[in-house]
């Protein structure tokens, strides 16, 4: 092993690291970056100005419009109060007593209708909250549940969903959202029911150990102010995510169409809160720069690695590695997604470096593209919820737990389930190409 491969993992060692200790990534990135071109023998200001950004600004040319309009359609969706009255009318259907249920479809539902992850976490969580203590369930249970409606199937394998990490894939093989929709389905459940039976599981242990709801001393719940909402609002909650659906898949337009459908809708069932939804545009475009900056400076790290000669030694590796190039594209956007801490940014990093050649192996043996962009997908929400994940610790933040007391259950359903399923598909799938 050369110098340089060796640079290439102690950065991105030193980059998991730094992130799980709370560091922006924002500086880290380029910090680990230049650790990495110095160890390849590049000039690490020459590095920083060329590989780094360029990779850093070329992810955001093509991103920042979905992460934008995704950020506005989610606070949209939050500020109006149209996601509230969703998720509280699926909680009046299952009933509290189905603690895990009544947290997980509202989670799922709203992330198949493109709300980012993100905004999901602020909204269920003073439901999920107050759900919890009903059922007499310990709230350190609850980020699991929450994690695993919002960081889970909905992501990256039920066909059609909207998120980016179903999205970064046509980029690279031509393909659209509903790619690959057996293998979808198949992941979904794989992944899905084991995910779900855990859950209940764990709730059934706490139980049996006579463990109780604990109330969190920091967290108040706050009444909405104004007039009551009407009966149907919840529609407003629905409709949106309908609309969204079905432009992209259906009509098949772009995703900034789609999410602009969806916010049209929203703001159009919620006219009579003007004053609202203007502060709510506002708000998100705010955190949508957040977001698509912490993302696009992993991506430029992921540019400086591919600018160093050890690179070229670890995608031969990648293209030699035995089995299908199923089973080499699960392990490198795995591996790639864990290492930044981003599905987005992991699979981006190894789809640009690797996708051309994937989809010339593919092309030549007869595999539909498709079958890569699923995999690619199913693999980017493996090893990403690592501990330093972003989106990990946002929802332990929110919920004011540490990773000692609720990690594990977020492990176990976004983590060890979809990597040992994403590799297992890519097996299968490969074995019989």
């Amino acid at each position: 092993m050369n110098v340089s491969m060796i640079g290439i993992f102690v950065g991105l060692a030193l980059l998991m690291f730094l992130a799980y200790r709370g560091n922006s990534i924002v500086w880290v990135a380029p910090f680990c970056a230049a650790l990495v071109a110095g160890m390849g023998g590049l000039a690490i200001l020459e590095t920083y100005l060329g590989s780094y950004m360029q990779g850093l600004s070329n992810y955001v040319l093509q991103w920042f419009p979905a992460f934008f309009l995704g950020a506005v359609y989610g606070k949209v969706m939050d500020m109006t109060g149209s996601a509230r009255s969703l998720a509280d009318r699926l909680v009046s259907l299952v009933g509290a007593k189905r603690a895990i249920l009544a947290v997980t479809l509202p989670c799922l539902l709203m992330t198949y209708g493109g709300i980012s992850l993100f905004v999901v976490v602020f909204v269920i969580y003073p439901m999920g909250y107050a759900i919890y203590r009903a059922a007499d369930l310990p709230r350190t249970l609850l980020p699991g549940a929450i994690a695993y409606g919002a960081f889970g199937i909905t992501m990256t394998t039920i066909p059609g969903t909207p998120q980016i990490q179903n999205l970064i894939p046509t980029q690279f093989y031509g393909t659209d959202a509903m790619a690959a929709p057996v293998m979808s389905i198949v992941g979904a459940i794989l992944i899905g029911i084991p995910g779900y039976l855990y859950l209940e599981w764990r709730a059934r242990r706490v139980r049996a150990q006579g463990q109780h709801f604990v109330e969190d001393s920091k967290f108040v719940e706050v009444s909405r102010e104004g007039p009551p909402l009407p009966s149907w609002h919840w529609l407003s909650g629905l409709l949106p995510i309908i609309t969204v659906v079905i432009v992209l898949n259906v009509l098949k337009q772009h995703i900034v169409v789609s999410l602009l459908s969806g916010i049209a809708v929203c703001i159009l069932m919620n006219i009579q809160q003007l004053k609202v939804i203007l502060p709510a545009i506002s708000a998100g475009a705010e955190g949508s720069l957040t977001a698509i900056m912490n993302t696009s400076c992993a991506v430029g790290f992921g540019s400086v690695v591919r600018a160093v000669p050890g690179f070229a030694a670890l995608t031969t590796i990648m293209m030699d590695m035995p089995g299908s190039i199923l089973f080499s594209e699960a392990v490198a956007v795995n591996v790639l997604a864990g290492a930044t801490g981003s599905a987005s940014g992991g699979m981006s990093i190894a789809l640009s470096a690797l996708a051309p050649q994937y989809l010339e192996r593919a092309l030549a043996l007869g595999m539909s593209p498709e079958l890569l962009h699923r995999i690619a997908s199913l693999s980017s929400g493996g090893l990403d919820t690592l501990p330093h994940n972003g989106a990990v610790l946002t929802l332990l933040a929110v919920s004011h737990c540490t990773h000692k007391e609720s990690y594990w259950d977020v492990c176990v359903t976004t983590c060890i389930i979809p990597v040992i399923i994403s590799m297992g598909l890519a097996l299968v799938w490969g074995a019989f190409l």
